[in-house]
């Protein structure tokens, strides 16, 4: 089988759906499957070269919600040329912006079977823009685009359940969840030397939080709790913030006014990041948009109870009392509470962060792909296509 994917995000793009689809391609490279990628090029003084035989690169430009997601200014004759040689039995839209469009349109051009995968809702952005009157357009447009895909995979029941809500059809809503390298996120590290290294005292209460520093992630609800949290019950307590985005400097700010002691540390790599998880007590994740949220799972891998927002699909992931704890969205008062409790029950966070780390062990990317697999074979063999191929039907 070959299978051709559109995407407005892909590697070196630090973000969650990128990251996934460079498994998913990998995944495909490893059992013998032909794949062909189309993807925004990044900044070409950042990333030279990152073009090769199975990935074609084009212009892009920032996407103004997500600037980590571009918008390709792809070249049509290129992409027929490429499809053209590649011949592909299935098309793939991971994206709902340029490329995207352009899969949907060869997909049903040359009828070609055309499955997407659901990665982030963007309506819930919305309001975090001041854009709320956009939602309607949104979801026409959405509706229109998944319109003609044999398969929709999203990455949590949760998700699905919301989609299905909207009345999108419930027999092609199928989920694709997330998985975790379990060589590189684990829950051995020296906590006494990386804490001094970043001058925390080893006894010190340690939350982490790791993702994009945007308006949707509300990280003010973090802020706002750790504030709370430090000043009346752990004046030494410290709080770790990885990650960039157009809200960093106002979340700087924010620490500053409410004089709670954070640590900015920008982007790191994922062996940095496993060292972070590993030595924190707690990562602090209060976003409310996620479809998954993969960092609440790297956490977890790592030993590391998590403390987030009882919405999205990351609450499908982390079960309250069990292997963290869930608060109502926007909450503050609720999070110190939540911090405070871990905080003064060593055995409670030993007892999730073991749990946490037993759950992470079930989530094998092989198996999650195996199953996403199966799925798209069984779409094609259905296709019954009986069509010539591309290069026979002049695509113009």
């Amino acid at each position: 089988m070959r299978i051709a994917i559109f995407t407005d995000t892909y590697v070196p793009d630090v973000n969650g759906v990128a990251r996934t689809l460079s498994r998913w391609t990998g995944y495909l490279e490893r059992t013998g499957v032909s794949s062909k990628l189309f993807a925004p090029e990044p900044s070409a003084s950042d990333h030279p070269n990152l073009r090769t035989h199975s990935v074609e690169r084009f212009a892009s430009l920032p996407f103004f919600l997500y600037p980590e997601c571009r918008l390709a200014l792809p070249n049509p004759a290129y992409i027929r040329g490429a499809l053209t040689r590649f011949q592909p039995d299935l098309i793939h839209v991971a994206t709902p912006f340029n490329l995207g469009l352009y899969g949907i349109h060869y997909a049903r051009k040359y009828n070609i079977p055309l499955i997407a995968s659901y990665h982030t809702n963007f309506d819930q952005y919305l309001s975090f823009y001041h854009l709320q009157w956009m939602e309607k357009l949104l979801w026409r447009y959405m509706d229109w685009f998944h319109r003609d895909c044999k398969a929709i995979f999203v990455p949590s029941e949760t998700t699905r359940e919301q989609l299905a809500a909207r009345s999108w059809e419930e027999s092609r809503l199928k989920v694709w969840s997330r998985g975790v390298d379990q060589a590189t996120f684990h829950p051995l590290v020296n906590r006494r030397e990386h804490r001094g290294r970043n001058g925390i005292g080893e006894d010190a209460f340690l939350a982490f939080y790791a993702g994009r520093l945007a308006p949707e992630k509300d990280i003010e609800t973090a802020i706002d709790a750790f504030s709370l949290f430090q000043g009346t019950v752990a004046p030494d307590a410290v709080f770790v913030i990885a990650g960039d985005g157009p809200s960093a400097q106002a979340l700087k700010d924010r620490c500053a006014a409410k004089g709670v002691n954070a640590k900015f540390i920008g982007f790191a790599d994922a062996g940095e990041l496993q060292r972070w998880y590993a030595s924190a007590d707690v990562l602090l994740f209060p976003s409310p948009t996620e479809t998954f949220g993969n960092v609440a799972l790297e956490a977890m891998a790592c030993g590391t109870p998590v403390l987030a927002a009882n919405a999205g699909g990351v609450r499908d992931t982390v079960r309250d009392g069990e292997n963290g704890l869930l608060r109502k969205q926007g909450d503050v008062g609720s999070f110190a509470e939540a911090l405070e409790m871990l905080h003064g029950n060593a055995d409670l966070r030993e007892r999730m962060g073991r749990n946490a780390h037993a759950y992470s062990l079930s989530q094998s990317w092989d198996r999650i792909f195996d199953s996403l697999f199966a799925s798209c074979t069984a779409i094609v063999a259905a296709s019954g296509r009986g069509v010539p191929p591309i290069r026979e039907r002049q695509i113009n």
